[in-house]
């Protein structure tokens, strides 16, 4: 089964992270491994000679120079002693390593951020593990709570030739995975060339969908062909007339069941998913049981972020409360039924490591497992991952930290996405949770949760707050309906690392924090002046 495949390729990865902490805790193990950082042109391919001696190590058969094979031997006496010693299977992770390439990317870019950073919690990696791209802003759809206010294709939109080039800038930066996202990207005419590229270099590539493309299953079949691997599929409920309602489109449901009906039929790996709101709340019985009806193996519950079209349907959001017993309910129906259901809700990690008695951890919203090598996985990459494990790309290229956050770090058109991820001074304070101030910075929680950054980002405006979700910080959430929509609100976006004011807005949702005088919060709890737009 495709769930079971999934799972072990977790283990995989948190064995071999296990192995990693207990052999390159060692400075001398880490100087061994900095001489395979350097990049060696194979197959038209320019990439560090680590990733080649992975491969090698796996089995694969590259013509590369001596010195290569050399490193893939030291590799291979690294690798062999830290399985032994985190009592893996140094055979079976070969073989997931040969057999997975997106697995040998994600284990390239953990062991050059060891070898250049050290054993850090959360790990600080060398590449994101994800990138979601926004492919396009076009869409067939009005959904109530987009994201990305689609519609339209936005006029800069990335050429074919620019999205090629960026497939290139992924590849030599060990992205393991892309999520193609939008907009809906079926229906973009660069979709199956964009998939065909990034497969064929050993990405994982996914896309998020409406269905109404794929539920033609010849659809399905080419955008397999092309290299899919994983397709998820939004379903807001069980209730047919509900969900077209919410996305504004007569059909919508109709062809979003098909959707996954054929993902089913053809056994490509699947999923659906549902926003977590107060509509869900009360209705994750029936969406389990259609997901079970139609033979689906995962369901996803995505946290409402108040942003895009978000903004004006604040109404759905949960509180801290509810957020709490929708968490317990997941894990609930997670150990009743033969389905793979998860939460992107980061405090997920802090309520299934609770109710299991410390038992079960997720990492992030990957997971969920009850073995050591799990845990390691989770307090390496745990929690929240917003430009720590993964980025979001607009469709004009723009780099943000997450599609839910969107603040701009950079350009792919200017700077290269490796340069950027690197160095932009928004990633690096995320990735440094022991600098953030507030309950979330000093909660026991916070590596393997760190609270979800958009919605500290949209309830505060400031990317190291606090999440007003969690049940920890319910005095933050009180304090947001007690105070109701206060006065002198603007709308702030962010240009290169900039604030920008942009003009009042009326009738603005609770979300917004209020702005005093011409300043606002900035990251790591600054002040600054804001930029007029």
């Amino acid at each position: 089964m495709e769930g079971d495949v999934e799972e072990e390729e977790e283990s995989y990865i948190g064995t071999a992270l296990k192995a990693f902490r207990i052999i390159l805790g060692n400075p001398i193990a880490r100087a061994l491994l900095k001489p395979s950082l350097k990049k060696y042109k194979i197959n038209n391919r320019e990439l560090p000679a680590l990733y080649w001696a992975l491969s090698i190590y796996a089995g694969k058969v590259i013509n590369a120079p001596m010195v290569i094979r050399f490193q893939a031997e030291t590799l291979k006496v690294l690798l062999k002693l830290g399985i032994k010693l985190a009592r893996g299977d140094e055979e079976v992770v070969k073989e997931a390593l040969l057999k997975y390439p997106h697995i040998r990317r994600g284990i390239w870019v953990v062991l050059e951020g060891i070898a250049k950073y050290g054993i850090t919690v959360p790990q600080r990696l060398a590449g994101p593990f994800l990138i979601v791209w926004n492919l396009t802003n076009m869409c067939n759809f009005k959904c109530i709570h987009c994201y990305q206010r689609a519609d339209k294709p936005l006029p800069d939109e990335l050429s074919l030739r620019e999205k090629l080039d960026l497939v290139d800038q992924l590849d030599k930066a060990g992205v393991a995975a892309v999520a193609l996202s939008g907009g809906e990207p079926t229906i973009h005419p660069h979709f199956l060339r964009v998939v065909h590229e990034l497969s064929s270099r050993g990405i994982h590539t996914s896309v998020a969908t409406n269905g109404w493309t794929f539920a033609k299953i010849e659809e399905l079949e080419k955008a397999v062909k092309a290299g899919i691997k994983y397709v998820e599929v939004s379903v807001d409920s069980a209730d047919p007339e509900k969900h077209d309602k919410f996305r504004g489109i007569p059909g919508a449901w109709e062809h979003a069941i098909r959707t996954l009906e054929n993902a089913v039929k053809l056994g490509v790996s699947h999923g659906m998913a549902t926003i977590m709101s107060r509509e869900t709340f009360y209705e994750i019985d029936d969406i389990l049981d259609l997901a079970e009806n139609i033979g689906v193996k995962r369901v996803i519950f995505f946290n409402f972020i108040p942003t895009g079209r978000g903004r004006e349907s604040i109404n759905l959001d949960l509180t801290p409360e509810e957020r709490e017993e929708f968490m317990k309910e997941v894990y609930h129906q997670m150990k009743k039924r033969n389905l793979e259901i998860l939460t992107t809700a980061p405090q997920y990690a802090r309520v299934t490591l609770l109710m299991s008695k410390g038992r079960t951890v997720t990492p992030a919203h990957f997971y969920l497992g009850e073995n050591s090598s799990v845990k390691v996985l989770a307090e390496f990459i745990g929690g929240c991952g917003a430009g720590r494990i993964y980025a979001g790309i607009e469709p004009d290229g723009t780099v943000v930290p997450c599609v839910f956050l969107p603040i701009p770090v950079g350009n792919v058109r200017t700077r290269p996405f490796k340069e950027i991820w690197k160095t932009s001074r928004i990633f690096n304070i995320l990735r440094d949770r022991d600098s953030w101030e507030g309950n979330c910075g000093r909660c026991p929680y916070k590596y393997i949760c760190g609270g979800c950054r958009a919605r500290a980002y949209h309830y505060t405006l400031d990317i190291t707050g606090d999440d007003p979700g969690c049940i920890i910080n319910k005095r933050l959430w009180n304090s947001v309906l007690e105070h109701g929509i206060p006065k002198g609100l603007c709308e702030v976006s962010w240009v290169d690392e900039v604030p920008v004011l942009r003009k009042p807005i009326l009738n603005v949702p609770r979300h917004y924090a209020e702005v005093e005088s011409t300043s606002v919060p900035l990251p790591g709890h600054t002040t600054g002046k804001l930029v007029h737009a």
